[in-house]
């Protein structure tokens, strides 16, 4: 009777201890991050964008935009989506970006338009004249500053690591920094946007790091400096907030495993090993575990990536905390048939295709009292 007692007892605690975990209620919110792939729009910039004009090398005509515009967007209002997380990303950072118009168009869209999307986009200095932008829904963000962080970077020039200090530190006080130098080598800005979550302050940083154009180990330098800029970033940040919450995300060429992500940002592998100011990146174990998010030679590499400060991974959801991390890559995104089945199915001759790179996510979430 005794032991019949102590299982009644037992079955009773556990049952209520079920009973209370299945009433507490979260709240999710996806953050994604998507190579768009030359998005460009059909009309002559100031840029170079001849190859992507009506008679320019990629034939790219307006049904070929509309139909580009159709398959992102679509990919867009998937991303993280699942039997517990119903809705479209919250904020969504995206880099390969001819232009705000074409932004417009995108957030425009049939697939989009519901969510009511605001666009936060800086022209880059860029030479093809693509650029990073932010994408968030306005009835859950709320952006109260932004600012477009240049990365000076040089060919050539054996001082370049002073003068990319001196002039990262000009422009997180001044709002127009004055380049002189020939040899610069243009590329994308850091954007930064700080706003409210829901009512929580987030700093978000999109990044497109410089490429491997001239070989992995010539162009690593550039990225190296593409890294510290973006630690120095989130350091001013805590300047300011010890306290402050950073999700950085962005396509930067370079792999988890890369010198420009583990010493010029800092990124750990493990929740344990990120110290106060420390940054964590999910990422890395995806890729360990064989996960990629582009493939190059019949090689996979995980280029697109988010990362949070150390302030995302705590034990009490009382606020906004990093939860999971995913790469989206549903069947209809995959080329299926020839030599780069499995690949991202991109733009060809035959076919409109969504993105040579899988899109990236993290959920963060909170106990709803």
């Amino acid at each position: 009777m005794r032991i019949k007692f102590l299982i009644a007892v037992l079955f009773a605690i556990t049952s209520n201890f079920d009973a209370n975990a299945q009433q507490k209620k979260y709240t999710l919110r996806t953050v994604a991050f998507y190579n768009f792939e030359n998005l460009f729009d059909t009309i002559k910039g100031t840029n170079f964008d001849d190859e992507w004009l009506p008679k320019g090398l990629q034939r790219w005509t307006s049904e070929k935009y509309k139909q580009k515009l159709e398959n992102l967007s679509t990919v867009l209002m998937q991303i993280g989506t699942n039997d517990k997380q119903k809705e479209a990303p919250a904020i969504i950072g995206g880099c390969e970006i001819e232009n705000r118009n074409v932004l417009e168009d995108l957030v425009k869209h049939p697939n989009m338009v519901k969510n009511d999307y605001g666009i936060v986009h800086f022209d880059s200095p860029d030479k093809r004249g693509i650029d990073v932008a932010l994408l968030y829904q306005k009835k859950h963000f709320k952006p109260t500053s932004f600012i477009n962080i240049p990365l000076i970077i040089y060919r050539g020039n054996s001082n370049e690591k002073d003068k990319e200090k001196e002039t990262e530190e000009e422009k997180l006080d001044k709002d127009k920094i004055e380049i002189t130098v020939d040899n610069r080598v243009y590329t994308r800005d850091i954007l930064l946007v700080t706003g409210f979550l829901d009512g929580e302050e987030i700093n978000v940083m999109v990044n497109h790091w410089p490429s491997r154009s001239g070989g992995e180990k010539k162009s690593s330098p550039f990225r190296e400096a593409a890294g510290r800029l973006a630690k120095k970033t989130m350091d001013s940040i805590y300047k300011k907030n010890p306290n402050a919450k950073v999700i950085l995300m962005g396509d930067l060429n370079d792999g988890t495993y890369n010198k420009s992500v583990k010493v010029g940002i800092g990124a750990k592998l493990k929740k344990s090993e990120v110290q106060p100011f420390g940054v964590f990146n999910p990422f890395e174990q995806m890729f360990k575990d064989g996960n990629s998010t582009l493939f190059y030679r019949d090689s996979g590499d995980i280029f697109d990536q988010i990362m949070v400060s150390e302030t995302l991974i705590k034990e009490d959801r009382s606020t906004y905390q990093y939860w999971k991390a995913g790469i989206y890559n549903k069947p209809f995104m995959i080329q299926k048939f020839g030599r780069y089945a499995g690949y991202p199915l991109r733009h060809s001759e035959n076919e409109i295709g969504y993105s040579d790179h899988f899109p990236v996510y993290i959920y963060l979430i909170k106990e709803v009292k």
